[in-house]
C-alpha cells in the first residue's frame, strides 16, 4: 500500500490518515481524493472528496467511496463511472463481484453531459461489465420528459446483441415496418431475426446466423434467409412486363470460407432464389449490385509457384442463363525464373466438363463440351542502356474439345459491323438447334514484346499555392506492346463459347494469360503504342501526383475484334491540384477511323469546409452493343450547421429527358442522436414511378442502439 498527500499523515491505532490532495496505489486501483483513511486489519479505504477511482474495471467519481484492497469491492455513495461508450451514476454503487455492480437509484446514458439529452432512470441497475445490464422499474427520459416505463428491461453489451428498427414507405411496398435482432447462440455462432411488415406485400421472416469454426475460428460461414407470402405479387414498378409470380417468395443463400491446412482453403457461394425478381422488388441495392448471383463451390491449394483450383459451378436457378463447370481443375504456374536464370517461365493448365444452361422458356437450346487447355509462355524481362526496359515473351497453347460446331451445316452472315466479329454467331435455338462436328484441336503460337523507358525533368521555381504546386516533376513514359497470335483453326466460330466473348467498350487484353476468353482466341498482329505523362509536386512533406495523362491507341494489322486499322484513341486524365477538388476524365474517339465515342467526366470539390459537390456525366455514342447515352449524375452535401445538414442526389439521361432517380436527404443532429428524413423517386420508364421515404434516429455514442440511417428503404441494412 502506498499512500501518498501534500498535507499531513499520519499512522495511529492501526489506522492510516491523510489529508489533502491524496493519492493510494494499490494492486491495479488508483484512488484520488481530499482526504483518506486506510484500516489494514478490514483492507478498507474510506475516501471522502472529489473521489476517483481508476481501475481496469473502469472509473469512478463521486463525493464518498469504500474500496476493499482484498476483495476490490466499491461502497459508494452518490457517485458515476465511465464504461465508455455508457455512463452510469446513482446513489449507491456495490460491487457485486469482479466487473459487476449494483447501482441504487441509478442513471444510464451514453451522452457524457451534466445534463444529458436523453437517460434511463431505473429503480436498481445490474451492470455486467462487457455483458448485459438489467433494469429494475425503468423509465426512459428525454431532457426532462418521460417518454415510457419498463417495470423489467435487459440489455446486452456485446456487440452481438443488437437490435434495429425502422420505419418506411415504398411505393410498391406502402408503409412498412423493418426490424432486425442479433444475438449470440454460442460462443461460436450469431444470428440474426429479420422480421418485416410491408402493408401492400404482407410479413416476412428471415434467420441468417453466422458462425465461424475450424482451427482459431478462422473458417467462416454466413446463411441467410428470407421468407415472404406476398400478398401482392403481381406489383411491378418498372416498364418490363414480368411472368405470374407464385405468392411464396423466398431467398435461401450461403457464403463461406474453409480454411482446411494453412495451404489449402475452400468458398461456397450459393443463392436459391424463389423467382428473378425477389431480389429487385426487396433487396434493390444488392440487385443493383449483382443482379443475377452466382452458385460456386471452390476448393484452392496454394503454394509460392503455383495454385491449384477445383470449381463446381452450377445452375441453381433456372431462370437465369448460366455457364455451368462440373467440374473445372485449373493448375496456374506464376511466373517462376528457370533455374535461377533470368528466363521466366509461366503457364496455366486446366480440364473442365462446361455445359451452357438457358433460362428455361427461353427458347434457347443449351450444349456442352468437355475441354482440355493448356498454355505455357517464356518471358525474358531485360533492361538495355540503363533505362530501355524490354519484354518479349513467346507462348504455346493446345485446346482439346469433344464437341464443336459443324459449319458446313450452319447457315450464317458474316456482320458487316467491324466491331463484331465473324465468329459471333447467333446462339442455338430449339428452332434451329446447333448442328454438332464432333471432336477438335486447336493449336496456338503466341509472341510479342512491351518497351517502355523513362524520361523526367524538375522545375523547382515551380511555385504557385493556388494550384497546389511546390515545385514539379514531369515525367514521360513511352510505351508499346505488340502481340502476334496465329491459331490452327481457320474460324473460331467452330468452337461452342463458353468463356467467350463479352461485348464491351473498352480494350481488350492482347497478352496471355490477361486475355480470357479462351474460346474466342483467334488470330491476331496488334500493336498498343501510348505514352504515359505523370506531373508530380510536394504536398505535406510527400510526393503526390499532381496530373496524369495516358493516352493510346491500337494499331490493328489483323485484329478480330475489330477489323478497323486504327482503334479509337484513348485518353485518361486524372487532376488533382489542391487536395479539396479533383478532375477525371476518361475519353476514347474515332481519331483516323469511324468509330464510337465515349467520354466519362468526373468532378469532386470541396469548395468550403461545409459543402462537398460530385458531379458526373457519362456519354456514348454509336456504340453497336450499347444504347447512346448521356448521363448526368450530381450529388452533395452541405452541412448549415452544427445541428442541420443536407443531402441531395439526381440522376438525369440526357437521350430520354428522364430524371431517373431522385434523393433527397435532411440531417438534425441532436447531440447524441441524428436523425434524418430521406426521400427518393425512381422513373423506372413507361410511366413507372416508385416512391420511398424513411425516418431514421441513430445513437452517435452507441450505433448498436439505433434506427437505420438510410433513406433508400429497399436498400436498408435490415433487408440485406
Amino acid at each position: 500500500m502506498e499512500i501518498t498527500a501534500t498535507g499531513s499523515t499520519d499512522y495511529q491505532n492501526g489506522i492510516a490518515t491523510a489529508h489533502g490532495d491524496v493519492v493510494i496505489h494499490s494492486g491495479d486501483a488508483d484512488i484520488y481524493a481530499d482526504s483518506a483513511t486506510y484500516n489494514p486489519k478490514t483492507h478498507d479505504v474510506v475516501a471522502e472528496g472529489h473521489v476517483r477511482i481508476y481501475r481496469t474495471a473502469g472509473t469512478f467519481i463521486g463525493d464518498k467511496a469504500i474500496y476493499n484492497t482484498q476483495t476490490q469491492a466499491i461502497q459508494a455513495v452518490d457517485i458515476r463511472t465511465d464504461k465508455t461508450p455508457y455512463l452510469v451514476g446513482g446513489e449507491n454503487v456495490t460491487t457485486i463481484s469482479e466487473g459487476a455492480f449494483l447501482v441504487s437509484k441509478g442513471t444510464f446514458t451514453t451522452h457524457d453531459s451534466s445534463n444529458p439529452d436523453f437517460r434511463l432512470q431505473a429503480r436498481t441497475m445490474r451492470i455486467y461489465e462487457k455483458d448485459r445490464v438489467v433494469f429494475h422499474n425503468v423509465t426512459f427520459y428525454v431532457k426532462n420528459v418521460p417518454i415510457f416505463w419498463w417495470p423489467y428491461m435487459y440489455q446486452s453489451l456485446d456487440d452481438s446483441f443488437t437490435y434495429m428498427i425502422s420505419p418506411a414507405y415504398l411505393s410498391s411496398w406502402g408503409p412498412s415496418i423493418l426490424g432486425r435482432v442479433s444475438m449470440p447462440i454460442t460462443d461460436e455462432i450469431k444470428a440474426d431475426i429479420r422480421l418485416d411488415y410491408r402493408s401492400r406485400r404482407g410479413v416476412a421472416f428471415g434467420f441468417d446466423p453466422y458462425i465461424r469454426y475450424g482451427t482459431n475460428k478462422t473458417s467462416w460461414a454466413r446463411i441467410r434467409t428470407y421468407f415472404l407470402k406476398d400478398e401482392n405479387p403481381e406489383i411491378n414498378r418498372t416498364a418490363l412486363v414480368r411472368p405470374d409470380i407464385s405468392t411464396g417468395r423466398y431467398r435461401v443463400s450461403l457464403q463461406s470460407l474453409t480454411n482446411f491446412t494453412e495451404d489449402i482453403y475452400g468458398i461456397a457461394n450459393v443463392t436459391k432464389l424463389s423467382d428473378p425478381f425477389v431480389l429487385q422488388d426487396f433487396f434493390q441495392s444488392e440487385f443493383q449490385l449483382n443482379p443475377q448471383p452466382d452458385n460456386i463451390v471452390a476448393a484452392t491449394k496454394i503454394s509460392s509457384n503455383y495454385t491449384l483450383t477445383a470449381i463446381a459451378r452450377f445452375q441453381a436457378n433456372d431462370f437465369y442463363e448460366v455457364t455451368q463447370r462440373l467440374p473445372e481443375v485449373v493448375l496456374d504456374i506464376k511466373r517462376t525464373p528457370i533455374f535461377g536464370g533470368p528466363i521466366f517461365y509461366e503457364g496455366e493448365t486446366g480440364v473442365a466438363n462446361l455445359r451452357r444452361s438457358f433460362a428455361d422458356g427461353s427458347g434457347f437450346q443449351n450444349y456442352g463440351t468437355v475441354r482440355f487447355d493448356t498454355f505455357h509462355q517464356f518471358v525474358y524481362p531485360e533492361t538495355y542502356f540503363g533505362w530501355l526496359s524490354v519484354v518479349p515473351r513467346v507462348g504455346v497453347r493446345g485446346t482439346y474439345y469433344d464437341e464443336t460446331r459443324d459449319l458446313g451445316k450452319t447457315i450464317f452472315v458474316p456482320n458487316p459491323n467491324p466491331f463484331i466479329p465473324d465468329f459471333l454467331l447467333p446462339d442455338p435455338t430449339l428452332k434451329d438447334p446447333l448442328q454438332k462436328g464432333g471432336s477438335s484441336w486447336r493449336g496456338v503460337m503466341n509472341a510479342g514484346v512491351e518497351a517502355s523507358f523513362k524520361v523526367s525533368r524538375v522545375w523547382e521555381d515551380a511555385q504557385n499555392s493556388s494550384m497546389g504546386l511546390d515545385g514539379l516533376r514531369h515525367i514521360i513514359q513511352p510505351f508499346t506492346d505488340f502481340s502476334w497470335v496465329s491459331s490452327s483453326n481457320s474460324n473460331p466460330a467452330s468452337i461452342l463459347q463458353f468463356d467467350r466473348y463479352q461485348p464491351s467498350t473498352q480494350l481488350r487484353p492482347i497478352d496471355f494469360p490477361q486475355f480470357t476468353s479462351v474460346d474466342s482466341i483467334d488470330s491476331w498482329t496488334i500493336a498498343r503504342v501510348g505514352v504515359r505523362n505523370r506531373l508530380q509536386t510536394r504536398r505535406d512533406d510527400f510526393t503526390v501526383s499532381w496530373m496524369d495523362v495516358e493516352t493510346y491507341i491500337d494499331v490493328n494489322f489483323d485484329n478480330p475484334f475489330d477489323k478497323t486499322q486504327y482503334s479509337n484513341l484513348f485518353n485518361q486524365i486524372s487532376f488533382s491540384p489542391v487536395p479539396w477538388a479533383t478532375f477525371g476524365i476518361q475519353s476514347q474517339v474515332p481519331v483516323f477511323e469511324k468509330g464510337f465515342t465515349e467520354i466519362n467526366t468526373n468532378v469532386s470539390i470541396q469548395p468550403i469546409s461545409n459543402l462537398r459537390l460530385n458531379i458526373a456525366h457519362r456519354y456514348l455514342n454509336n456504340n453497336p452493343f450499347f444504347d447512346n447515352s448521356s448521363l448526368y449524375v450530381l450529388s452533395g452535401y452541405y452541412r448549415i450547421d452544427d445541428n442541420w445538414g443536407i443531402g441531395i442526389s439526381e440522376q438525369y439521361e440526357g437521350t430520354t429527358g428522364v430524371l431517373e432517380q431522385q434523393r433527397y436527404s435532411i440531417y438534425r443532429d441532436l447531440t447524441s442522436w441524428v436523425a434524418s428524413v430521406g426521400a427518393i423517386v425512381r422513373d423506372n420508364g413507361g410511366n413507372r414511378k416508385e416512391y420511398g421515404l424513411l425516418l431514421t434516429f441513430t445513437l452517435k455514442a452507441l450505433p448498436k442502439f439505433s434506427f437505420d440511417l438510410n433513406f433508400d428503404p429497399a436498400g436498408a441494412q435490415q433487408t440485406q
